[in-house]
């Protein structure tokens, strides 16, 4: 791990205590699990199938993200694939996915929450702690062509070419 570029995350677990410390966004997925470098100065190698959530955090001091907001009440305003996630646990949570193949990771998810200014800005979900991932939107699709409308004729034209 190395520089000042390193995040703050809470990383929940199913069966165990939350995990607080510092991720290096750019490689801290591994094959084996995710390298977190806890508050104590300890890296450690944490196994994708005991992480429920790496929330990307401001502070340490709020802790896990609250029940309530893991659901959009309204459809999203900003652009992506808004999408439902099933946890082994039954638990469900809502986020925006990037409509960008190039920027799946191979280890699983990264969204955006709910409420992003709330606590947590970004959350890594691995895919062995899900059952299920449902779209249920595409926000702001570039495949949605938006229609002009047509100019009145009596309506004069200030920079066309006179007849």
């Amino acid at each position: 791990m190395g520089g000042s570029t390193n995040k703050k995350v809470l990383v929940s677990r199913f069966d165990r205590e939350p995990l607080s410390g510092f991720v290096s966004p750019q490689n801290y997925l591994l094959p084996e699990g995710l390298e977190l470098l806890s508050q104590d100065g300890a890296v450690n190698i944490v196994p994708y199938a005991e992480v429920k959530l790496v929330c990307f955090v401001r502070d340490f001091q709020q802790g896990e993200p609250r029940k309530e907001l893991r659901l959009f009440t309204t459809r999203p305003k900003m652009e992506g694939l808004w999408i439902r996630m099933r946890f082994r646990d039954g638990d469900a949570m809502d986020g925006l996915l990037s409509n960008n193949l190039l920027l799946m990771e191979p280890y699983g998810f990264s969204v955006i929450p709910p409420d992003p200014g709330f606590q947590n800005q970004r959350v890594f979900i691995p895919k062995a702690a899900v059952t299920g991932v449902q779209v249920l939107g595409v926000i702001g699709s570039p495949l949605r062509i938006r229609k002009t409308k047509p100019t009145p004729k009596e309506q004069i034209g200030l920079f066309e070419k006179p007849e």
